[in-house]
């Protein structure tokens, strides 16, 4: 099925079957006194077509709730994705003019700025996850296997010590359940990486230099 007027092909299906059930509707008494013999007791059929107009109708109903839900969804995540873009571009512009780190909350407890630009990348990297994750493009279990090989580092791990607690309170305050479990399923990878033994500390990451 061709799509309409270039939208995407689940809205494209949507109009499509709105336009075939009012046509649907539109048609059912035409067709119904084309094909009816003499001698039809209209009265009964009159009856039996307004059954039928009246079970159409509810489903043309359903159709437009259950699309109007899906269009407020793609908006909701249209939106938190132009969120995570331009928190993006304030990192990004704070990485590269340290100038900025300033303008950003003080830091509890206090870090270098060393420290402070490897916290904003990891957070960067975590955003990217989660927007995944919204998304549904990744699993619960393909997600844990990322945290899991990301908890292996030491600042990995120290920037979800410094930040899951303030993730988990911004997405409760928020009401959205796929921060809250996005968390979660972080504290179950950190957890497990924990009892694994220490990370990889940083001086660790690299064969030294022939």
């Amino acid at each position: 099925m061709a799509q309409v007027l270039g939208l995407p092909r689940k809205t494209s299906i949507r109009i499509t079957v709105g336009i075939a059930i009012f046509l649907l509707l539109t048609l059912t008494p035409i067709v119904l006194w084309l094909v009816a013999p003499s001698g039809v007791d209209w009265e009964k059929l009159g009856e039996i077509s307004q059954i039928y107009g009246s079970s159409l109708s509810a489903v043309a109903l359903l159709g437009v709730a259950t699309s109007l839900a899906y269009q407020a969804h793609q908006t909701a995540l249209a939106n938190a994705d132009a969120r995570h873009t331009a928190y993006r571009e304030l990192t990004i512009l704070s990485l590269t003019d340290p100038t900025l780190m300033v303008c950003w909350p003080p830091r509890t407890p206090r870090l270098s700025m060393e420290e402070t630009k490897q916290m904003m990348f990891v957070n960067l990297i975590i955003n990217s996850w989660f927007t995944e994750y919204q998304l549904k493009h990744v699993t619960d279990d393909a997600l844990l296997l990322s945290f899991r090989t990301h908890f292996r580092g030491e600042v990995a791990r120290r920037h979800w010590q410094y930040s899951s607690s303030a993730r988990r309170a911004w997405g409760e305050a928020m009401g959205d359940v796929y921060a809250v479990r996005f968390v979660s399923l972080g504290d179950e990878a950190f957890a497990q990486a924990a009892a694994e033994g220490p990370p990889t500390p940083s001086s660790g990451y690299f064969s030294p230099e022939a």
